[in-house]
């Protein structure tokens, strides 16, 4: 787990600042790459599509588009209502991961400008 600084510790360096960004760069890819062959194994064997057309449309869902085939059956349908909003969560949380460094390095650099400021 990544520990962040707290408000009385010195800025993190540019060099670890930039490899914690790798960091929560791969686990949000890992997030979207799971969320994705979830989606694309649900398409495959719930609705019966080809791996090419599942993951199609997993993407498309998972990029906020909508599917690209006609759903035929009612577990196929539910299961893309299903995916839909799991997609639009995972999104969310997806650039909570990849933001929070950046976010959190912003407050930290003012709160150091507030304790080095007269009172």
């Amino acid at each position: 787990m990544v520990r962040f600084e707290r408000k009385h510790d010195p800025l993190l360096s540019r060099a670890a600042f930039l490899a914690r960004m790798v960091w929560h760069s791969l686990v949000a890819l890992l997030l979207i790459g799971g969320a994705l062959g979830m989606g694309a194994a649900g398409y495959h064997y719930i609705e019966g599509l080809p791996w090419i057309d599942a993951v199609l449309n997993a993407s498309m869902l998972l990029g906020g588009m909508g599917p690209v085939d006609a759903l035929k059956t009612d577990a196929g349908k539910l299961f893309a209502a299903g995916y839909a909003l799991f997609s639009g969560l995972l999104f969310v949380a997806a650039a909570g991961v990849l933001f929070a460094p950046w976010i959190h390095r912003t407050f930290h650099r003012f709160h150091i400008e507030d304790a080095e400021s007269p009172q």
